[in-house]
């Protein structure tokens, strides 16, 4: 049985829900589940598992969540060479070209780190719509098929 760690590091709930959301779903395609949040995650931790999940938000200009920098930093010197990524996250588009950037910086932490994109990333604005729902559940889908690849 494929195993998944869903990771979230939420300030309004909406990358939680993001989360939960994509814990669904795998739950649904029978992956074994672990989420946590990103404070209170060890990189070592996280990737046992075979499918490996960032939902996190973008505040202001582009910055990442303070909570997630120790855990962005040690991803990136991780070897996560045969583990399947997926990157999803919230934000504002009111930021402009700023929008959802912290999902663009866990996907080259994840690159870096030798792990193999399971689907593309997934930028919600704000809180999750029907839609997002929906593409959430077709990433959810690809790296489903891609870990069993």
């Amino acid at each position: 049985m494929l195993t998944a760690h869903v990771v979230y590091a939420t300030m309004t709930g909406n990358n939680e829900e993001v989360a939960n959301i994509v814990c669904n779903s795998l739950t649904k395609l029978n992956v074994k589940v672990i989420e946590s949040e990103i404070s209170q995650t060890d990189v070592t931790e996280f990737a046992k598992a075979d499918i490996l999940v960032v939902c996190a938000y973008t505040y202001d200009e582009g910055a990442m969540p303070e909570e997630g920098l120790d855990f962005y930093d040690d991803l990136q010197e991780t070897d996560l060479t045969g583990k399947v990524y997926g990157v999803a996250g919230s934000g504002d588009k009111f930021y402009g070209e700023y929008f959802n950037t912290t999902v663009d910086h866990f996907d080259e932490a994840f690159k870096k780190a030798g792990a193999t994109s399971g689907a593309e990333k997934v930028k919600i604005d704000l809180e999750p719509y029907e839609e997002d729902i929906e593409r959430l559940n077709t990433f959810a889908k690809g790296l489903v098929e891609t870990a069993t690849k």
